[in-house]
């Protein structure tokens, strides 16, 4: 049964109920993995651990992504639509399943496996949207992209370990790679502001997945240590950083940073940093924490730098990638000003005190300086595609 393109500018599109429950299995893996981060800084493995972090993080990332920028263009809910993206869903759980393995003895066929299970139930959706009135052309590169670099994902699995690094390197290349070359011509048609919505829905859930293992690894640590403002200041600081974030990254409209397929891709790429770093900073936390109790095999200075780098990399992403258009001078002064000061309290004495009143200061002055409204653009310039496809049609 072939899809339809919906339509770029239908009203009240929002997130559907399968997109949401499609949501949550992702929660499984992006835990598992800042758990895995927590461990390799805890036992002193910071390199290994930040490299196999980012590694595993880019397979949950644009899995979520490629189905996301596909969902905002083709979602038709039929059952076929329905039963493939159950399939990418049990995808995630496997991946999940491999994590552990991947940091612990840099074993990733399982990861590779299941991330070449999600992308070829990918590979199908876009064959059946190659029969959608205009998207022959763009539909199947999609595919035939797509499917070429997951045989290369499966052939990467026999080369030795040392080379793995640098032959993943390529392989994520070449998968960034896809979406160049298939919107080039005729673009799929998404909808800005309901591929803003689903951005913002993941980052929902990693921000609340980040409070709710940190806050369980304060509430662990209760009962074997005997001084306990240290862990009641880590959970006053985690919740303060994590309204703080919350609050910076849905101040802007996002819906305004997508007006060309240039700007919506540089938007969606974007965000694998902000969704890694939101993600990495429960695992910061977590390594603070063994610090308190004397299990943590880094100092208390570099430890810090576990949570203060993704705060850091979060508020200056969000304010490249959203807030800077929408900001006066004041606010795109200090924005960027408090996400330094935040990356270099470890050297400050009180850096808990010091990066809880910096993200506070940041939110008034945001409360302050309401956005600044920028000029929507035409139907004709900013449709998603749909012209193009139109005139293609």
């Amino acid at each position: 049964m072939p899809l339809r393109a919906r339509d770029p500018q239908e009203p009240g599109r929002a997130a559907s109920t399968l997109e949401l429950f499609f949501d949550l299995v992702f929660v499984i893996a992006v835990s598992t993995a800042g758990v895995q981060l927590h461990h390799a800084l805890s036992a002193g493995d910071v390199t290994a651990g930040v490299t196999d972090y980012l590694m595993v993080f880019f397979a949950i990332w644009w899995a979520w992504m490629n189905f996301t920028w596909f969902a905002t263009a083709f979602d038709s809910d039929d059952w076929l639509y329905r039963v493939l993206t159950f399939v990418q869903m049990a995808g995630v759980l496997v991946l999940a399943a491999g994590i552990g393995s991947a940091f612990e003895d840099a074993d990733f066929r399982l990861v590779v496996i299941a991330y070449v299970v999600m992308r070829l139930a990918m590979v199908a959706q876009w064959v059946r949207a190659s029969f959608a009135e205009g998207m022959r052309r763009t539909a199947l590169t999609y595919a035939a992209g797509i499917g070429l670099v997951q045989a290369a994902w499966l052939l990467a699995l026999a080369v030795p370990d040392g080379l793995w690094p640098v032959v993943m390197g390529v392989l994520v290349l070449a998968e960034l790679s896809v979406p160049l070359i298939a919107e080039r011509g005729v673009s799929t048609p998404w909808h800005p502001h309901h591929i803003t919505e689903r951005y913002g829905c993941f980052t929902l859930i990693v921000l609340g997945e980040s409070l709710l293992a940190s806050a369980n690894a304060v509430f662990a640590a209760l009962g074997h240590v005997q001084d306990l403002r240290p862990l009641f200041a880590l959970a006053a600081l985690t919740l303060i950083v994590t309204a703080a974030l919350w609050w910076i990254y849905f101040w802007p409209p996002h819906h305004t940073a997508i007006r060309s397929l240039r700007g919506s891709l540089v938007y969606g790429y974007g965000h694998f940093f902000l969704l890694a770093a939101a993600g990495a900073f429960s695992a910061g936390i977590s390594a603070e924490i063994d610090v308190v109790l004397g299990v943590s095999a880094l100092s208390p200075t570099l430890v810090s730098f576990a949570y203060t780098i993704p705060i850091a990399i979060f508020v200056l992403g969000i304010w490249a990638l959203a807030l800077r258009r929408h900001g006066d001078a004041w606010v795109n002064t200090a924005v960027p000003i408090g996400a330094l000061l935040v990356l270099v309290d470890p050297l400050i004495p009180m850096p808990f005190a010091i990066t809880a009143v910096v993200m506070i200061a940041v939110v008034v002055l945001l409360v302050r300086h309401h956005p600044l409204p920028v000029d929507e653009p035409s139907d004709a310039a900013d449709d998603g595609g749909a012209s193009a496809q139109t005139a293609e049609g």
